[in-house]
């Protein structure tokens, strides 16, 4: 089946559609980027900005097949879900990376971070999970099925809402560099802030677009431990001072579902209508903090900066993307 006769769902408020890999590139140690291409994308949102607008991809599974949409109406997630695993393949939730060219020739572009697997290294399956072992063998010609923002229609997955924000905090792992690019892209010329971006090692630094008020700082782990740098750097940046002691967060402090912003609470926290950033003499005012990665290194975040440095909850938005040692589902 050749890009132009794609066939996809018509019928539902998103795209639910095969799509064609058209370019693959190692771009760095620990990123591959795919260009995927299919007629059903002329009609892929959002209609606005991309910021970090979240999809999902459905890998084949182990005999390379994928599972066919054809006919789906709004109880496909349930017919799919009860397919067993191994037969269905497997679904992961990536963010959009750019999207470029119009109408048919609509592309969509998808850094997916890539780990080589090494048992002795304490991973395990949250880094050599189905994206991971797809990525590195992907080539141009093979398929996978993404749901996808449709033009005109909600989708939500778009996290990044900084209301009246004055000032701007990014803070990232190498799994929210995608969605960080997105948002420096697309912010107005006139944003001021900063950036701080967690990453393997040196050679994964990429080259961001952003307004000239925004500082992106890159932080290489090169084999040190995961989080360290990244949180002294945040709490240098918000309070002048460098800590002299780690975070340190104990297992059964994290929410397996963490997912705390101004309007949505995966722990039940009482949440507002939209983003409230505070004005006048409140801590921290002006600020809006966005901060996704790894959910041990996102607990610590929230933690210093709600219940430590008292930012209020309805400026900030902490994202658990994944939990190492844990295999991400969907």
């Amino acid at each position: 089946m050749t890009v132009e006769q794609n066939e996809y769902v018509a019928t539902l408020p998103m795209l639910l559609t095969e799509v064609e890999v058209l370019e693959v590139e190692r771009v760095s140690p620990s990123f591959v980027r795919v260009v995927l291409g299919g007629g059903a994308l002329a009609e892929l949102g959002p209609d606005g900005p991309v910021y970090d607008q979240r999809i999902k991809l459905i890998f084949p599974n182990a005999a390379g097949s994928l599972p066919s949409f054809a006919g789906a109406d709004e109880s496909w997630w349930t017919t799919w879900i009860e397919i067993p695993e191994h037969e269905r393949g497997s679904m992961r939730t990536y963010t959009i990376r750019d999207v470029v060219g119009e109408g048919t020739e609509t592309r969509l572009v998808v850094d997916i971070v890539v780990h080589e697997s090494d048992p002795a290294d304490g991973h395990g399956d949250a880094l050599d999970g189905a994206g991971n072992r797809w990525a590195l063998q992907a080539a141009p010609g093979q398929r996978l099925v993404t749901l996808a923002p449709r033009k005109g229609h909600e989708f939500g997955g778009i996290e990044w809402s900084p209301g009246a924000a004055s000032r701007l905090l990014l803070v990232g792992d190498e799994t929210a560099v995608p969605a960080i690019r997105g948002v420096l892209r697309d912010l107005p010329a006139d944003a001021t802030g900063a950036a701080f971006v967690e990453i393997p090692v040196d050679a994964d630094a990429q080259d961001f677009v952003a307004p000239a008020g925004v500082t992106v700082t890159w932080l290489p782990r090169n084999g040190g431990a995961r989080g360290e740098e990244l949180h002294a750097a945040v709490l240098a940046h918000l309070t002048g001072t460098v800590p002299t002691e780690a975070v340190v967060v104990s297992d059964d402090e994290i929410d397996p579902d963490l997912w705390e912003t101004p309007v949505h609470s995966s722990s039940g926290e009482e949440v507002a209508a939209e983003t409230a950033v505070p004005t006048g003499d409140a801590p921290y005012a002006g600020l809006y903090a966005w901060i996704a990665g790894e959910s041990k290194v996102v607990t610590g975040l929230r933690r210093k900066l709600v219940n430590d440095l008292g930012l209020d909850r309805r400026q900030v938005a902490f994202m658990g993307y994944w939990r190492e040692g844990v295999s991400m589902r969907s």
